[in-house]
């Protein structure tokens, strides 16, 4: 039995290779050719691939030079947010063409609630094919979809038939689809989760139905009972057309690695200051700073300190940053350093739509 609203009607949509297509798109040159965006041959993180790039193994959050030896025909090109940001409104205005209930996940993705819709129409698989069809005519990209009755499953649903289609899990088929789905393509269990759970017998979403609250709570603590539930279709958070930010954060990736503090504190001088800027654009100030840390073995760090008011002065947030970087030694050289601020005055102030990330 679905324990969830099975009139709601959630469309999950997702762009297809977005940054790497729209390279593919403003560039022909481009067009069917493997292609990785951000980073390069020698060092640097690939923030997207092409889908002929992903072919070779090479995806989103590796390496340059693991990538180009996966696919020695790759090209790199630098990222240009600017542009996926253009372009991202305009299929933004899209959605709101057929409902105000739009919730950007990114640049990339979106929910939309379609049961009361603009277009009066009760098929949210037509607006679906209707919606990718005009983002395809009008921008030039293609889109995939999931559609079902909660959001949980509509965004599982939109990878089912990537690129360029979509699926729909009606309410009646919600918990058969799931029983069937291997747990590592539940949307929000990890690699870290999926290897855990393979050690616990858990290898489908039945297996995962089939064990009780208590025992799931044990092994993975307050997600346990989320586990539980989405496993059954309980899902039951709304789409929600603004999001309250919580947190805002700029970083950087260097080019050569730092290995002295001085450097890195001049380094951390003009990611306070761009940090700044963006707290005080949206008028936001937060209690707690962390500074994050990426060594040259990929390693990653965060050190962390809470104050008893709110700030948003770069002159104040380096100075606690200072505090965190002198607290302890580091371990090797630095190849990233980011600032975050969390614990933001936003709760009691209208929900603002905030990057939670700088990409320089």
């Amino acid at each position: 039995m679905l324990e969830t609203n099975p009139n709601r009607k959630i469309i999950h949509i997702d762009m297809d290779a977005f940054y790497a297509s729209v390279e593919q798109m403003d560039n022909p040159e481009l067009r069917g050719k493997p292609v990785a965006v951000g980073g390069n041959e020698n060092r640097g993180v690939v923030s997207a691939a092409s889908y002929e790039a992903r072919k070779f193994g090479v995806r989103s959050a590796i390496s340059g030079v693991l990538a180009k030896k996966n696919c020695p025909e790759l090209i790199f090109v630098q990222p240009r947010f600017d542009r996926y940001k253009e372009i991202s409104k305009k299929i933004q205005a899209i959605f709101y063409d057929y409902t105000d209930l739009v919730e950007p996940l990114s640049l990339d993705e979106a929910y939309l609630d379609v049961t009361q819709n603009k277009k009066g129409n009760p098929s949210a698989t037509l607006l679906a094919q209707e919606i990718r069809l005009r983002i395809f005519n009008e921008v030039g990209l293609t889109a995939s979809a999931g559609i079902s009755v909660n959001k949980f499953v509509a965004k599982i649903a939109s990878d089912f038939n990537k690129p360029n289609g979509q699926k729909t899990v009606t309410a009646l088929e919600v918990i058969p689809f799931l029983e069937v789905l291997p747990i590592r393509k539940f949307y929000g269990v990890g690699k870290v989760t999926t290897e855990k759970m393979y050690q616990l017998g858990i290898f489908t979403g039945l297996e995962l139905k089939n064990k009780s609250e208590e025992f799931l709570e044990k092994h993975f603590g307050k997600s346990g009972k989320f586990y539980f539930n989405v496993v059954r279709g309980i899902h039951n958070s709304e789409v929600k057309s603004e999001r309250v930010a919580k947190s805002v954060a700029a970083e950087q990736t260097f080019d050569s690695n730092l290995s002295s503090e001085i450097f890195m504190l001049e380094q951390l001088e003009a990611i306070a200051i761009i940090l700044e800027k963006r707290l005080k654009k949206h008028k936001i100030s937060g209690k707690t700073i962390t500074l994050k840390i990426k060594y040259s073995d990929f390693s990653q760090q965060t050190r962390s300190k809470t104050l008893p008011y709110f700030i948003s002065d770069k002159g104040l947030l380096l100075e606690t940053v200072t505090e965190l970087l002198y607290q302890e030694r580091m371990k090797d050289s630095v190849r990233l350093l980011g600032i975050a601020m969390s614990n933001l005055n936003t709760e009691q102030k209208k929900a603002v739509a905030v990057q939670l990330k700088f990409d320089f």
